[in-house]
């Protein structure tokens, strides 16, 4: 027997006890929960799984410029769709390099859900 991905749980993210028991995240939680595990993880730091993540830590004292932005933006389309594309369908990436901060916006809809959802991560 298989389950719906509409049904799919999992462990709460960031994780935290809710009444005494683990807390969990379903349908569209749930998938924002993963796509910020993917933005914010380090290629590396997770021991089973070296190569999942996609960097955007790493690039805290780069130059804020319009090819940072550039290669941001690839790197985290490419990243979502290795990591998450049996899930989501990423509509768009868009980075914005401003004087102290980067934002991260991503449109991306989820494919048992037909839905569309955005995220937002700003870097400073």
């Amino acid at each position: 027997m298989s389950i719906a991905a509409s049904d799919a749980v999992s462990l709460g993210f960031p994780f935290a006890t809710r009444e005494g028991s683990a807390g969990i995240d379903r349908g569209e939680r749930r998938l924002r929960a993963k796509i910020l595990q993917v933005l914010f993880t380090v290629p590396g730091e997770r021991v089973n799984q070296p190569d999942f993540g996609c960097g955007l830590l790493d690039l805290v004292f780069e130059a804020n410029d319009p090819i940072l932005a550039a290669s941001v933006e690839f790197s985290v389309g490419q990243a979502l769709m290795r990591w998450l594309g049996d899930e989501i369908v990423v509509d768009r990436v868009e980075v914005e390099a401003q004087q102290d901060a980067l934002s991260v916006d991503g449109v991306w809809g989820s494919r048992a859900e037909r839905t569309r959802h955005a995220v937002r991560a700003r870097f400073r």
